[in-house]
């Protein structure tokens, strides 16, 4: 019985630690809930789909991408359903060499993420710059 209890343990640690799945993505200055973003795999890479915002009182709920370049396919595209992270390539625990578009402000960046205890972290590389965010899984 001891080892069954044991096994259990073991998969659900890994997958406790899996990028896959929903997750709230966090506001680094208000520390509010600015969206859902479903995390997934197809091919052996990893991608992530906006499925849903929280817009502020006055805010469209509904909004497209004004802001991303023009030859982006994603210019004008609603943001709920768009997908904003693609190509990450698993390496050890993290997830690399792909990028996500930050919406807001149209901008691509590099990027990888992992998952530390039960939150994902994401890096965003802009040329030698980097900001991490820390996102927490959703219900």
């Amino acid at each position: 019985m001891a080892r069954l209890f044991l096994i259990f343990l073991v998969v659900a640690e890994v997958s406790a630690q899996s990028v896959l799945g929903r997750w709230k993505t966090i506001d680094d200055a208000s520390g509010e809930v600015k969206s859902v973003v479903e995390i997934f795999e197809r091919n052996e890479k990893v991608y992530g789909r906006v499925i849903q915002t929280f817009p502020k009182p006055g805010e469209n709920p509904d909004p497209v991408c004004t802001k991303c370049d023009l030859d982006d396919e994603r210019y004008n595209k609603k943001i709920i359903g768009m997908e904003i992270m693609k190509d990450l390539i698993k390496s050890g625990s993290e997830y690399k060499d792909g990028n996500i578009l930050d919406p807001e402000n149209g901008k691509v960046y590099r990027c990888k993420l992992w998952v530390e205890g039960a939150t994902l972290k994401l890096r965003g590389y802009w040329g030698p710059f980097w900001r991490t965010q820390t996102w927490v899984k959703a219900d």
